[in-house]
């Protein structure tokens, strides 16, 4: 009869152990489950925000801006606020766009990210390029003119390393850079503060315009490397001719091609730079009125707009693509080259314009 009992009560704790088992089992199941939702809730959210972030600024009327800046500010629209205005909303822009600036995030959904980093860096090259033409050339009567001392502190701060999180972070570097264009053009709006000046002339002009070439001319081999290129090398002068020999008959070609996982971050950054010099040079057309009209350069200088702007339509593909020239399918990076290398002639003709008398 013991025994009998003592068997009974066996069975007994083994199913308690048993349902205990089955429940721990289920319960550990439901944190498993739970804890997938909310991961893949997670990811599905940081996509929707990273998309919604990936979005392009719009362009903007560099004229109404400028004329509203002035008059909320109660400044003068004098000559040459309107292209240090527009490099300042320029600037602002990758501040206080959507998601912010993202180059150096550390933390999802801005660490995924490449497509806008790389855009704000085109946009950042304009802002750099400009910054430094208003210190060493737009603001200076001649080569020994004094610099003016808020552009000599923006330029260094827009030459910040663009990818810095802290101590300090761009941002901090970028607002200061802003901060010290607005304090040159509160001066330069005020007839009591002679030493800030803004000088039209068309050596001015032409320097930078010299420099926007320049980095056009750039993109554009970058772009067109993406099928690869043979290049004839030109960086490796012949040694007959530093000797005074005559030109060889071969030139050894080098091999050029945009690593595959790098094609997109070409073709942004070539979007990035296009949206800031079209709005720089359409402030240049409003300040350098004058100056283009008796050069007969106005057409000019709205053309490469054109150009500028037709390289900023919106891309419908959800990737950028990268086919052959004569392919099946399209290469986006060719039809970015393409707009690139119009406005980059254009730059050239105009600054052929610019230096006749």
């Amino acid at each position: 009869m013991l025994d009998w009992k003592n068997r009974t009560a066996g069975v007994r704790d083994g199913a308690a152990d048993s349902v205990d088992t089955v429940r721990s089992y289920f319960a550990g199941g439901w944190a498993v489950r739970a804890g997938g939702a909310l991961l893949a809730l997670y990811l599905l959210l940081a996509m929707v925000v990273g998309w919604y972030w990936s979005q392009e600024p719009e362009q903007f009327s560099v004229q109404q801006r400028a004329e509203a800046a002035a008059q909320a500010s109660g400044r003068k629209l004098v000559s040459g606020y309107t292209t240090a205005e527009t490099l300042k909303q320029v600037a602002g822009t990758l501040l206080n766009k959507s998601g912010g600036y993202l180059s150096n995030d550390l933390a999802p959904p801005g660490l995924w990210l490449d497509n806008m980093p790389s855009w704000e860096f085109g946009v950042l090259v304009q802002v750099r390029d400009m910054s430094r033409a208003l210190r060493k050339d737009f603001t200076r009567s001649q080569s020994q003119s004094t610099e003016d001392p808020d552009l000599a502190k923006a330029e260094p701060r827009f030459h910040f390393d663009n990818k810095s999180w802290a101590l300090p972070a761009s941002e901090a570097e970028y607002a200061e850079g802003i901060k010290s264009l607005d304090r040159y053009l509160a001066r330069l709006s005020d007839p009591s503060q002679p030493n800030a000046q803004f000088y039209t002339r068309a050596d001015n002009l032409n320097n930078w315009l010299g420099d926007a070439a320049t980095r056009l001319g750039s993109l554009s081999q970058r772009l067109s490397a993406s099928v690869g290129q043979v290049r004839l090398n030109t960086a490796v002068q012949d040694p007959a001719l530093a000797a005074g020999g005559t030109q060889p008959d071969f030139v050894e070609g080098v091999n050029y091609e945009t690593p595959w996982l790098q094609i997109d971050n070409v073709f942004y950054e070539a979007r990035g730079q296009a949206w800031a010099l079209s709005h720089l040079l359409r402030a240049i057309e409003v300040d350098f009125a004058d100056v283009l009209a008796k050069k007969n350069a106005t057409v000019s200088v709205r053309q490469i707009i054109r150009e500028l702007e037709a390289a900023q339509e919106t891309l419908w593909s959800p990737m950028i693509l990268n086919g052959s020239g004569y392919g099946l399918l399209a290469n986006h990076s060719l039809v970015m080259a393409n707009y690139i290398s119009r406005a980059n002639a254009g730059l050239i003709d105009l600054r052929q314009l610019l230096s006749q008398g």
